[in-house]
């Protein structure tokens, strides 16, 4: 039986993907740092977990042990970890490693860690640029782990998806919708006249591409994200609609004024890309919608919400609004006043 690890095979990326190859007959384990019980679905497809940091040398050698056929690393960030596994190249078959469309870089150099926003083609490929390759941010980084796997002698699919959702989350953006209708808000004011695109990528998705790819082994990078690129307007809808509650999006022409406005969609042009790549390279076919990816995840976060503090059960939801309020209502009623 082809065996897979899966580092940090316990959280949002890695339980659905890990649960997709068990399913395909791969022998799986997880590595995780043990924060939290190794997942149900998990356990019950017989996956077996190897507790460790992913930043400790040792552990990931050990999680390596005498060899395995596939690597997905669902959280691996800059060119040391790539190093990480490849130090260990004699012992892995191939990899899939998730990056980020945060890499996509415009003419001008601007990408999602710029000041100014990447004026990108609609649909975006894989051929388009990407930012330079380096240290001190989000998009940089990505493209140096990027390189470092595309360089090294192990076959290497990686993945580019948008704006993840799905259970587990630690920045849950369907959030910023499912508090405002549990809080019986059926106003919604977003930037930008409601029209921005920013992908989405259901974890679902991912793990279908997971799955084929490591059927497949070679060196290539692929979009992954979902079928449709839906506005704000029909994201917020969706969420909504999922919950049984009704909305009116109110349209604010152009940027944010203040903090109203906001919302984890809000970009001022379009990323939206295409995926006729993997259709080609690996047969991939979409499993799932985001309206139809939405009743088990939102069902999640509203449990999750009211098990505890929120602001440590989604810490990068909260850490992406910096000072930022989504959650100004006084604001936005009056925004809302003004403008009946």
């Amino acid at each position: 039986m082809d065996t897979a690890l899966v580092i940090g095979g316990n959280g949002q990326i890695g339980v659905p993907a890990a649960a997709a190859l068990a399913r395909d007959g791969w022998a799986v384990r997880v590595m995780h740092r043990g924060s939290k019980p190794l997942a149900p679905e998990l356990v019950a497809l017989g996956v077996t977990e190897h507790l460790g940091d992913r930043a400790d040398d040792d552990a990931v050698a050990a999680a390596i042990s005498d060899g395995v056929d596939l690597v997905l690393d669902c959280v691996a960030y800059h060119g040391d970890h790539a190093a990480q596994v490849l130090a260990h190249d004699g012992r892995v078959g191939s990899a899939v490693v998730i990056s980020s469309a945060a890499v996509y870089a415009d003419a001008a150099g601007n990408s999602l860690g710029s000041e100014t926003f990447p004026d990108l083609p609609v649909p975006v490929t894989e051929a388009q640029a990407t930012a330079a390759p380096g240290r001190g941010g989000y998009a940089v980084e990505k493209v140096e782990l990027e390189h470092a796997w595309l360089a090294g002698d192990v076959p290497t699919t990686v993945l580019r998806p948008g704006a993840i959702h799905g259970p587990r989350a630690e920045n849950p953006r369907e959030w910023f919708a499912v508090k405002r209708a549990l809080d019986g808000r059926g106003d919604v004011v977003l930037s930008y006249g409601g029209a921005s695109r920013f992908h989405t990528s259901a974890v679902e998705n991912i793990a279908e591409i997971v799955r084929l790819a490591a059927r497949q082994p070679g060196n290539r990078v692929l979009n992954a994200v979902d079928p449709e690129a839906l506005t704000s307007a029909e994201i917020v809808r969706a969420a909504y609609a999922t919950l049984g509650r009704e909305v009116t999006v109110h349209p604010l022409a152009g940027a944010p004024e203040g903090n109203v406005g906001i919302n984890p969609w809000g970009v001022p042009g379009p990323l939206v890309l295409d995926m006729s790549a993997a259709a080609e390279r690996l047969g991939y076919s979409p499993v799932v919608g985001y309206a139809e990816s939405l009743p088990a995840y939102l069902d999640w976060i509203v449990e999750t919400s009211r098990a505890g503090d929120r602001q440590e059960a989604f810490t990068v939801f909260a850490r992406a609004q910096g000072d930022r309020d989504l959650f100004d209502y006084v604001a936005e009623d009056a925004w809302l006043d003004a403008h009946r």
